[in-house]
């Protein structure tokens, strides 16, 4: 499994949103929710309309952890989403990110899949000039660095990703040297 990077830089991230959402509002929704949410790609997925629309919140239950997630829905994904609803691509029920497949026994759409998803967030990546590895965790991980950056503390970021320990928190930030060399040329007490 490759190793993927947080995407750092807000201006690669506003060219992503702008190349995602002149292709496909789907996609663009997925990955906004995405960097703002935290969840990852197989609890984004499984999202359905009835979880997201008209609501405040997200109360999911983690596919890996098991656990209860509930969250608010931030303002850009609340904009995000009430424009997709709006548009005639969006599913008025079920699945949220549905494919054009759909379940052979129910004839209910399948929501894309993680190959899909992982296609489509690699593209616009490249498309935007991004040479890093990138993938769906780099959603996850792009929310992670972007919290701590904002003044997030690790143990707070640590329960928002429901990971054990910080040092796993600190290791999946990737954080840099840079980031590290401007304490030292910041603090200056």
């Amino acid at each position: 499994m490759e190793y993927v990077q947080p995407i750092r830089d807000t201006k690669q991230i506003d060219n992503m949103k702008r190349y995602l959402k002149e292709k496909n509002l789907r996609d663009w929704v997925m990955f906004i929710l995405g960097i703002n949410s935290g969840l990852r790609i197989s609890d984004i997925l499984k999202l359905t309309v009835e979880d997201v629309k008209d609501k405040d919140r997200i109360i999911i239950r983690e596919i890996k952890t098991g656990k209860t997630k509930d969250f608010p829905i931030a303002d850009s994904c609340k904009k995000a989403l009430s424009e997709y609803f709006k548009s005639e691509s969006a599913p008025i029920t079920g699945i949220l990110f549905p494919s054009r497949k759909s379940d052979k026994a129910t004839k209910e759409p399948k929501a894309i899949s993680r190959q899909q998803a992982y296609d489509v967030i690699n593209e616009a990546a490249r498309a935007v000039g991004i040479t890093d590895s990138v993938g769906t965790h780099t959603l996850r991980k792009t929310f992670g660095y972007h919290a701590y950056k904002s003044g997030a503390g690790i143990e707070v970021i640590q329960k928002l990703l429901n990971h054990s320990a910080p040092s796993i928190t600190l290791r999946y930030l990737g954080i840099t040297q840079d980031d590290l060399d401007s304490v030292y040329i910041n603090l200056n007490l």
